[in-house]
């Protein structure tokens, strides 16, 4: 196995981590709108990871690792109801319908892709500064 492959699987990792933050950015920037429905409430979204290994590679000879976003799921809990008989989304009884986005989850989530991506990056640096040392080993 040539030991290149270690940015691809770092690569795939952090593409992943970034899709994460994506989402934690999207469910944070909507943490606090509002509807008149139920249904059109924002649903906090999360992305689906996968660890694949696969028997061959890009070039179909050497096997492979990476980290596949399968896609992004919605969150199924309701969305919180606040009375607020002025606001003019407000429905018949006076509530409105606030996402089901926990801003400390989606800042805990938050932290933990940062330092994962942090970690990916870290790898890719020691892959590199060890490829140049052996380099070095030569001359």
């Amino acid at each position: 196995m040539s030991s290149f492959r270690i940015f691809d699987i770092a690569g795939s990792g952090m593409s992943a981590q970034s899709v994460r933050l994506n989402t934690v950015a999207s469910n944070l920037a909507n943490a606090e709108s509002v509807s008149g429905t139920a249904a059109g409430a924002y649903k906090a979204r999360h992305p689906v990871f996968e660890a694949v290994r696969s028997q061959l590679g890009t070039a179909g000879n050497e096997p492979g690792s990476a980290v596949k976003v399968l896609g992004i799921v919605e969150d199924t809990r309701a969305p919180e109801m606040r009375y607020q008989p002025g606001n003019p989304l407000a429905n018949a009884e006076g509530y409105v319908f606030a996402p089901n986005v926990n801003v400390v989850e989606e800042m805990v989530d938050m932290i933990s892709a940062s330092r994962a991506y942090q970690n990916n990056v870290e790898v890719m640096n020691t892959s590199k500064e060890l490829m140049l040392a052996t380099l070095r080993l030569g001359a």
